[in-house]
């Protein structure tokens, strides 16, 4: 088995993910996704490297727009690739890529040739073919050099609703891509549920391969610091602004503090939501029973909810203090909690609380650093009086974790995507440390790897 693997994007940092595999003439990208603090062409991943290359299918491991947001761009440039995604993965891309329509009017003005319409979103949807979690179908390029197919297979990746690692047989070898991994149980996702049996190949996220484990508190333990802060800032009248990505991060976040407020742990408040978000909430709702789910008798739409995009009057967070969960996750441009931002940093009762990932070049890192007291830059410079926490509720798996993981599995070769330099770089040296006889690549942006297995 001949096997060439190279990465067009999100090799060495969170965003773009896109790797390309060729597996004896067959042309497969693992996720096509858009770089979400990046413009026009630098937010895409490089496709132009492989366009006198087979590129017959695309595996999609989840919805999230770094993994997925380019697929309306790949379409463009291969309208004959396959793409195929979980069932869940296929109905919030309904969602997610009608949005990616907005974003990539914003980022390709100048490059009408790229900008891609509702409806033919509408006919790209409907072309994804969906799987279900461990059930097996085949797939083989037109280039291809046997007459043995490729099999492939869905694992639940307890990231999102939907998410998948990615399991390819071929010839007696397994490639096992874990896509956004996580082995944690969260407010309503369950952890993930990889094979049982060894592989050959682990191509393995990264993105906390820094951070030991004592960086982090289990859900729990960090939802109940999470509610003292929240209670604090209530308690004296204020408001709390949480940004969130809509997809996963928004469900988690609204469930744990409403179970919390069920529970009177929580001070009686408002729950301000909206857009994106309270349409996912729909889906992690429908889905409830068909997915490793915490409780599925649980559903979001008993939680009372207040549209916060129905809200001109921005002096009705001081009137009626509540909590606002809103994206994007890291402020970035042009989302609702980035017009918040400006008005929310001004007001001396008020919270932030970031809650997950913050890309070091965002504006949620910048404020963040800032800190209370100091003045940040945006559009004009701002002086921090609101009260500014950060607490870690991770939906992937801790380095210790995916240790465990290479342990389980047992590849003979690893290749760390997924993670910015210093991630890949620490968690490489433990691996070597632990198993000194593996093969270890870290993967680079366009760099190829070739394999004889």
């Amino acid at each position: 088995m001949d096997l060439k693997f190279l990465p067009l994007g999100g090799a060495d940092e969170i965003g773009a993910s896109c790797f390309y595999l060729n597996i004896d003439g067959t042309g497969i990208l693992l996720d096509c996704g858009i770089h979400p603090r990046k413009n026009g062409y630098e937010s895409l991943p490089n496709l132009d490297i492989i366009k006198n290359l087979p590129v017959d299918f695309c595996i999609v491991s989840h919805a999230h727009q770094d993994h997925l947001g380019a697929l309306p761009i790949l379409i463009k440039r291969f309208p004959h690739v396959r793409i195929y995604a979980t069932k869940q993965t296929v109905e919030i891309a309904e969602y997610t890529l009608h949005n990616t329509v907005k974003i990539l009017k914003e980022s390709f003005s100048d490059t009408p040739d790229l900008l891609y319409t509702h409806e033919e979103v509408d006919l790209l949807v409907r072309s994804m073919i969906d799987y279900r979690y461990n059930e097996t179908f085949e797939i083989i390029g037109i280039r291809h050099n046997s007459h043995e197919t490729i099999k492939v297979r869905f694992y639940d990746a307890g990231h999102i609703l939907g998410s998948a690692s990615i399991l390819l047989e071929y010839e007696g070898k397994r490639i096992f891509y874990t896509g956004d991994i996580n082995l944690n149980p969260q407010s309503l996702m369950l952890p993930a549920l990889p094979p049982t049996k060894p592989v050959d190949i682990l191509i393995s996220e990264s993105t906390y391969g820094a951070k030991d484990s004592n960086e982090f508190n289990n859900w729990g333990n960090e939802s109940d610091r999470f509610v003292q802060y929240l209670n604090n800032i209530l308690n004296k009248g204020g408001s709390v602004l949480i940004p969130v990505f809509a997809l996963g991060k928004t469900q988690e976040l609204l469930s744990t503090l409403h179970k919390k407020l069920e529970k009177r742990k929580l001070t009686e408040t408002i729950f301000y939501t909206g857009g994106l978000g309270t349409k996912i909430n729909k889906l992690y709702d429908k889905n409830r029973f068909l997915v490793n789910y915490n409780d599925p008798n649980y559903e979001l739409a008993n939680i009372e909810q207040t549209d916060a995009y129905h809200i001109n009057d921005l002096q009705t967070y001081v009137k009626n203090p509540g909590i606002v969960l809103v994206s994007s996750g890291m402020f970035l441009k042009n989302t609702f909690s980035y017009q918040l931002l400006p008005f929310w940093l001004r007001q001396s009762k008020f919270g932030i609380a970031f809650v997950g990932y913050l890309d070091p070049e965002s504006p949620g890192y910048k404020v963040l650093n800032a800190g209370t007291g100091k003045k940040v830059k945006f559009e004009e410079d701002i002086e921090v009086k609101c009260s500014i926490e950060k607490f870690n509720f991770s939906s992937h798996a801790r380095r210790d974790q995916l240790i465990e993981l290479v342990e389980h599995l047992k590849p003979s070769r690893i290749i760390l995507v997924h993670g910015e330099d210093n991630s890949k770089d620490l968690m490489g040296f433990k691996l070597l440390e632990k198993f000194p006889n593996i093969k270890l690549n870290s993967a680079a942006k366009l760099n190829k790897i070739e394999i004889k297995l």
